[in-house]
C-alpha cells in the first residue's frame, strides 16, 4: 500500500474509475481517513471475499458429493454448456443456470454468514410490539431459510426452487445470505461467479462422494459457518478429463 501511495502522489490521477484500494488512498491524502482505517478496510474485503466463499463452496460439495443425482445434472450442464473447452469463459458462467440453482439452495441450507445484525433507523412495529429506532437486531438467515410458511420441505436439498418458475411469488426476504437492501453485500455477483467456477473446476474433472452424510456432519456457527472438522470427501477422476 505504501508503494501505490507514492505512485499516486506523484501522479496526476483521474477520479474516474479508481480501483477501491486507490480511492481510499486519495482519501487519506486528504486526510478524510487514517491509514490504519485503510487497514480495517482491506481487512474486511480480504476476510470476506475469502472465507465467504471457501465456506459456500465447501457445502457445495459436501451436498453433492450426498446427492449424486443432483451432482450428475450439474454434470451433465457443463457438458452442454463447456464441453471439451480447457478455459471456462465468462460466458459459459452466465449459461450455468441449473450450476447457480445448487449454489444458491446450498446457500440457503448452509448460509456462509449465519447471523447479521442491523442498526434500526427507525421505529418498527412487529407483531404488536414497537422496536425503537437505534435498536441492534439480530437477523438469522439459517432460521429464514427454513421457514416453512416461504419453503416447502426446508430441510430437503432441491437446487430447482430457484428455477425462475418456482421464484415466484416468493417473499424477496426469505432467501438472504448476502444481506437485503441498501445494505447487502457488494461482492455477491462476484461470490456467485468464483463458486461457479471452482465447482465447474471440480465437477468437470472429478466425481466426488461425501464421507459423512447430512446428518452426521456437525457444524459451528462463527462469524462463518463452518464444518467441524471440515467436510471430508473421496474424489475420483473422471476418464479423459482433468480440464483444469
Amino acid at each position: 500500500m505504501e508503494r501505490r501511495e507514492e505512485f499516486l502522489k506523484d501522479s496526476v490521477v483521474s477520479s474516474e474509475r479508481l480501483a477501491f484500494l486507490d480511492q481510499l488512498l486519495l482519501l487519506e491524502q486528504k486526510g478524510e481517513i487514517t491509514f490504519e482505517e485503510i487497514q480495517y478496510e482491506v481487512d474486511t474485503f480480504m476476510f470476506e471475499g475469502h472465507d465467504t466463499t471457501s465456506a459456500g463452496i465447501t457445502w457445495v460439495c459436501h451436498l453433492l458429493g450426498n446427492y449424486p443425482e443432483v451432482q450428475k445434472k450439474v454434470f451433465d450442464e457443463l457438458e452442454t454448456v463447456i464441453g471439451d473447452s480447457h478455459e471456462i469463459s465468462y460466458e459459459h458462467l452466465s449459461q450455468l443456470k441449473y450450476c447457480e440453482c445448487v449454489i444458491k439452495e446450498s446457500l440457503r441450507l448452509y448460509p456462509s454468514v449465519p447471523i447479521f445484525a442491523r442498526v434500526l433507523g427507525d421505529d418498527q412495529e412487529v407483531s404488536g410490539h414497537i422496536i425503537p429506532k437505534g435498536t441492534q437486531v439480530l437477523v438469522n438467515p439459517y432460521l429464514i431459510h427454513r421457514d416453512p410458511s416461504h419453503w416447502d420441505n426446508p430441510e430437503e436439498f432441491r437446487p430447482e426452487r430457484f428455477l425462475p418458475e418456482n421464484c415466484v411469488g416468493r417473499n424477496a426476504f426469505a432467501f438472504v445470505p448476502f444481506s437485503a437492501g441498501s445494505r447487502n453485500c457488494i461482492g455477491q455477483r462476484f461470490a456467485l461467479m468464483e463458486e461457479k467456477t471452482l465447482l465447474a473446476s471440480i465437477i468437470r474433472n472429478f466425481h466426488i462422494e461425501s464421507v459423512k452424510r447430512r446428518d452426521q456432519q456437525e457444524f459451528t456457527s462463527e462469524l462463518i459457518l463452518r464444518p467441524v472438522g471440515g467436510v471430508h470427501l473421496k474424489m475420483y477422476p473422471r476418464p479423459s478429463k482433468l480440464v483444469f
